[in-house]
């Protein structure tokens, strides 16, 4: 049986000839698509950023330990209100239009922020970019990784989370410049704030350039704009395609095995059966560790973390916390670049055992500076934060969300993406009000919670994590429901592949008039043993009755079922 990569360009997408310019430029709005990512990382540095600025501590009257961390929090608060509804916009309008309501309303709540007088207006606008980027942040890797052409999908959509270091990194070096130039001004965190709604209300118009994701397209009965889609950004505007048959069979197929595990979708359905409550147990876990393995003390209190090994001047914190993002943004997407090269069970095995053993080398670097005032050990902890995001970011940064959606099916797409969401927002939460309390009150022992909490992440990991390198993205979702499901969706892939064949070769048997070859008539395709969800290319093209333009049929001619038996 041939396989999917018989099919596609493996090489740079850039020298793909098959893809034509309007497929090449679909990279540009994709990046765009990036952008809530890099919000979300602009807008934690930010605080970060603005934080260790005595102009913020004296325009908020000093605020408590307390006070700042419900500043922080407020806008993860935001985010909870809106999880519930957020895959109900992305299934239900569509991944565009979410995506651009998101951006909008993050613009909106930026700009509040930056004019915020009173710590009760900076918390309201918090809470109101907390609402957009969940919408966002649900709707945009959602588009990503259905839309990418499959050789891409991975890295691209590993790229999304990645990206949050590009945000991060601007809001690092532009507080370090307001710092240095602006310096007993308030405008030195009201500038840093107003800039973040550049790139969201950038994103809020240029994502209609960008194509709907097929898969939702399919879903929602739009066949024809799928395979629209499919033959102009991965098949150079040939219909006929193997590839668009391949993908288009396998959309379709996948959807309807879904459909008659759970005709009703609803939150319930993501612990309803064996498979998805493997799916569930992986995807809840890797969103909780991602908050939970130590980083959120450098994420949202570097300030504290520096202060405990004697770095107390705010530029050089500036500097330092400027110079590790650019470390993190560099290892997160070269990272991103070797997930299909080095596979996901590899990267995360190696990622947890190294934030392991350098954690604990901080915890104990840290121990003997505050015991001992051991100046080396200062220095140390300075050498060992790099390292340790080294190895936090070669898997979570990279494959947070790239594993959680490509294991998920369609149907629990959105929704399962969205409980990931919730437990990282629990993580935050928690490291957002307990951090700054717990190394205020315990110091350095603080982090041998965090050490015996990474070794609890890497026994979990090596138990449950499921490899999923080299499968296209239907029959990634379905390895957890059995292998009987896996070859189910291959082989429809296959099925369609050769039908694809016989139907161009009885098109160009069809005869020729004065040179000009004449299209032949649509033939019936058997792209899924299962019945028809929703309206077809071909109940959109005419108004035949369903059972003269059902691609469905199973009764297809005999000819299709001999010339696909080759390939089984």
């Amino acid at each position: 049986m041939e396989h999917i990569s018989d099919l596609l360009w493996t090489g740079p997408w850039w020298k793909n000839k098959g893809l034509n310019p309007p497929a090449k430029r679909l990279y540009c709005p994709a990046l765009d698509d990036q952008a809530p990512s890099a919000l979300n990382g602009y807008d934690g540095s930010v605080l970060n950023g603005i934080q260790i600025m005595p102009e913020w501590d004296k325009y908020f009257g000093d605020p408590s330990d307390k006070t700042r961390g419900l500043m922080v929090a407020a806008q993860t608060f935001g985010s909870f209100i809106m999880l519930p509804f957020a895959p109900l916009l992305s299934d239900g309008i569509g991944r565009r239009k979410t995506l651009s309501l998101g951006s909008t309303i993050i613009g909106g709540g930026v700009l509040l922020q930056a004019m915020a007088t009173t710590v009760a207006h900076f918390v309201a606008s918090r809470v109101l970019i907390g609402l957009g980027l969940c919408i966002a942040t649900n709707a945009a890797p959602l588009l990503i990784t259905e839309l990418s052409y499959p050789t891409q999908r991975a890295p691209i959509t590993a790229m999304y989370n990645g990206s949050w270091y590009i945000g991060s990194i601007l809001s690092a070096w532009i507080t370090y410049a307001t710092i240095r130039t602006l310096s007993g001004s308030v405008w030195a965190w009201r500038i840093p704030s107003m800039l973040q709604a550049v790139p969201s209300l950038f994103q809020a118009v240029f994502v209609w350039f960008c194509p709907e994701s097929p898969r939702w397209l399919v879903a929602n009965g739009h066949d024809l704009e799928a395979v629209k889609v499919l033959t102009k950004y991965h098949a150079n505007g040939r219909e006929r395609d193997p590839l668009v048959y391949f993908t288009y069979g396998q959309i379709r197929e996948a959807l309807s095995m879904e459909r008659e595990i759970s005709a009703m979708t609803s939150y319930a359905t993501l612990f309803k059966t064996p498979g998805n409550r493997r799916r569930m147990r992986i995807v809840l876990a890797i969103g909780f560790f991602s908050q939970w393995a130590g980083n959120g003390l450098v994420s949202y209190y570097i300030g504290d973390v520096f202060k405990g090994v004697g770095v107390t001047d705010p530029p050089t914190v500036g500097l330092i916390n400027g110079s590790l993002q650019i470390w993190n943004c560099a290892v997160a997407i070269t990272a991103a670049m070797l997930v299909d090269r080095l596979g996901r069970r590899l990267l995360f095995l190696s990622s947890n055992t190294g934030m392991l053993i350098t954690f604990i080398g901080w915890t104990l670097a840290t121990a003997f500076f505050s015991t001992r005032g051991d100046k080396s050990a200062a220095h140390a902890v300075l050498g060992i934060i790099p390292l340790f995001y080294f190895a936090y970011n070669i898997a979570y940064s990279p494959m947070l969300v790239a594993y959680a959606l490509e294991v998920l099916p369609y149907r629990i797409r959105a929704r399962g993406f969205t409980m990931m969401n919730a437990t990282i927002c629990i993580g935050i939460t928690t490291n957002q009000f307990v951090n700054p309390i717990a190394i205020g009150k315990l110091g350095w022992k603080l982090y041998i919670v965090y050490c015996c909490f990474l070794l609890f992440q890497l026994g979990y990991i090596y138990l449950f994590l499921v490899e999923t390198k080299g499968k296209t993205l239907e029959e990634t979702a379905a390895i957890f429901d059995g292998q009987k499901e896996v070859e189910q969706v291959a082989n429809v892939g296959y099925q369609a592949v050769t039908e694809s064949r016989i139907r161009s070769f009885k098109a160009d048997d069809v005869g020729d008039v004065e040179g000009g070859g004449i299209p032949g008539e649509d033939i019936q395709l058997t792209l899924s043993r299962h019945n028809s969800m929703a309206p077809t290319i071909a109940s959109e093209r005419s108004v035949k009755t369903s059972a003269d333009t059902n691609f469905y049929q199973d009764a297809t001619a005999s000819t299709n079922s001999k010339a696909f038996g080759r390939y089984r």
